[in-house]
């Protein structure tokens, strides 16, 4: 045997378990497959199991799973805290492997055992766990984004009831209300973030750095903090850039040549908290920024690039 993957389709209550093995000879084969409940009971029963079907300890064994909401981090965790090498991908990204298999059926067992095989034949990143501070500050964050989603669609709900065709004063009356309830909401919560931001000394003196650019906020240093995990896994800006989904493509093939993009196929918080500090740090003139936009702008006459 070259090495044990162990697939993981996980869901709220249940999740689906498969335990594979490489040979030398690149054949993947099954060694066992079981569901568990998603509850502490669940994975204890689920660690007792992996110890009795990963009987050769000395060969390496992977974990796969996909990000699946948050249902996947209680598991993730415990395995990680067990001393297994845990590797967490994007469900696209597993969605896109198991058609390349050419399976016809789908379900969370054939699904378990896709990703087990994935485990097997590709060397994947490993996961860590988000620190305690890192992780209550990007569920602030997320919170506020939330907030603030839903407190663009109902001023867009007022903006119709006002301009409707009969007076509509119940109604109107009652989104006013919400309105004042989620911007008080919104308030606390900013004002949470900061604290919260401040409770560490040494993060929130970076912090303080950052906002000397103008058009940096403090909302944006906070997001980026809370989507990055305080960039601990990032060794490098590219690294990031295509974390966040910011990195170039290009569609070339023979004669054609169509658009270089960006391939938004990363962190979609990040790219939104950037927008519009990217447009402020043109219009306020801060050096580095400005000059880089000039140097584009010269270069291609596209302002957006």
């Amino acid at each position: 045997m070259l090495k044990y993957s162990l697939g993981i389709d996980i869901a709220f209550k249940k999740f689906d378990a498969c335990l594979s093995a490489i040979k030398t000879d690149q054949q993947v084969i099954v060694k066992a497959s079981r569901q568990f409940s998603n509850s502490e009971k669940g994975i204890k029963e689920f660690l007792v199991w992996i110890k009795k079907n990963h009987k050769q300890a000395e060969i390496p064994m992977v974990v796969c799973m996909e990000a699946t909401g948050i249902y996947y981090e209680h598991c993730a965790l415990r395995l990680f805290e067990s001393g297994y090498d845990v590797s967490v991908i994007l469900p696209n990204k597993a969605k896109k492997y198991l058609m390349s298999l050419g399976l016809k059926s789908k379900n969370d067992k054939i699904d378990a055992k896709g990703l087990a095989r994935m485990g097997a034949e590709q060397k994947l990143g490993l996961w860590q766990p988000m620190g305690n501070y890192f992780y209550i500050l990007r569920s602030m964050t997320r919170q506020l984004q939330s907030l603030q989603e839903l407190k663009t669609v109902l001023s867009n709900q007022k903006h119709a009831a006002e301009l409707a065709m009969y007076d509509l004063k119940f109604i109107k009356k009652q989104q006013k209300k919400l309105l004042s309830e989620y911007e008080k909401a919104i308030d606390a919560l900013e004002c949470e973030i900061e604290q919260h931001l401040k409770s560490n000394e040494l993060v929130f003196k970076k912090v303080k750095n950052i906002l000397a650019i103008k058009g940096v906020g403090i909302l944006t240093a906070a997001v980026l903090l809370a989507e990055t995990n305080g960039f601990e896994l990032f060794t490098s800006a590219t690294q990031l850039v295509s974390y966040a989904g910011l990195d170039a493509i290009e569609n070339q093939s023979g004669s054609h040549v169509g658009k270089t993009r960006i391939s938004k196929k990363g962190n979609s918080r990040i790219r939104r908290i950037l927008f519009m500090p990217g447009f402020c740090v043109v219009k306020d003139k801060e050096s580095v920024f400005a000059k880089l936009y000039e140097r584009i702008v010269e270069r291609t006459n596209l302002k957006m690039k």
